[in-house]
């Protein structure tokens, strides 16, 4: 089962993300349905799952019946709601439409083999929970912390910085630090901080700002610290159930 829901994997990020081509995706964007590399698009989907299935239409013509139609549909309606704002999280959504379809068409050939309690083990559950604890719960305690101070002193800087950079380097920097722990790898975590603090030191250095130095110190420890407890936590509980 798990081998043919990779096959349809492989299929997809062929046609999604390998041959696709930035100028198809403009030209999409800009004629709907009217345009010719939405067609081409759907063909490069109906060949790479040709080729990955050894093109067995007798076995797999149920597969094609139901993922290159779908494909289709999908696509269409993103690019009906696509606007500046609303594009990462169409993206997203249009990748959970698709793997949800190529579950579904993996359920329908492996009925025996699939069940929903199999896949929701107790390992799963605990390793979701510590690792919304280590990127969502995480962000939001360090903001509720740090937020007692307010760095006026920097006002007047050049503070320009990408919207919400911060937030995503700190959870990526968590996720990295979790992974590292619970696959053994700690000297992983020394490498990620003196490699954040060789980037900070030239911010830091310009500034010459004794608060905006503590401040960003305060986060990189809470950060890390968060993420290392997470993984410790995660290590332990997994080990007892």
């Amino acid at each position: 089962m798990v081998f043919f829901f990779i096959k349809l994997l492989l299929a997809h990020c062929i046609g999604d993300f390998v041959f696709q081509p930035t100028k198809w995706v403009k030209h999409k964007l800009k004629k709907k349905y009217k345009s010719k590399y939405l067609y081409y698009h759907i063909g490069v989907h109906f060949l790479a799952l040709t080729v990955v299935l050894q093109a067995d239409f007798k076995t797999y013509w149920l597969t094609f019946l139901l993922v290159i139609p779908t494909h289709y549909v999908i696509d269409l309606i993103k690019l009906h709601f696509n606007t500046k704002r609303n594009t990462r999280v169409l993206f997203v959504v249009d990748q959970i439409a698709h793997l949800l379809v190529l579950g579904v068409v993996t359920a329908i050939y492996y009925r025996s083999d699939f069940s929903i309690e199999a896949l929701i083990t107790p390992y799963l559950i605990v390793f979701i929970t510590f690792l919304l604890i280590t990127t969502v719960v995480a962000s939001v305690c360090m903001k509720v912390v740090i937020s007692k101070w307010d760095l006026e002193s920097t006002e007047g800087q050049n503070t320009e910085s990408l919207e919400q950079a911060g937030v995503y380097i700190g959870v990526l920097e968590r996720l990295f630090v979790f992974v590292f722990i619970i696959t053994g790898h700690w000297e992983g975590v020394g490498f990620l901080m003196a490699a954040k603090s060789i980037f900070r030191f030239g911010d830091l250095s310009k500034a010459k700002d004794r608060k905006l130095t503590e401040y960003v110190l305060i986060g990189t420890l809470m950060s890390f610290g968060f993420a290392i407890l997470a993984g410790l936590g995660f290590v332990f509980v997994s080990s007892i159930i």
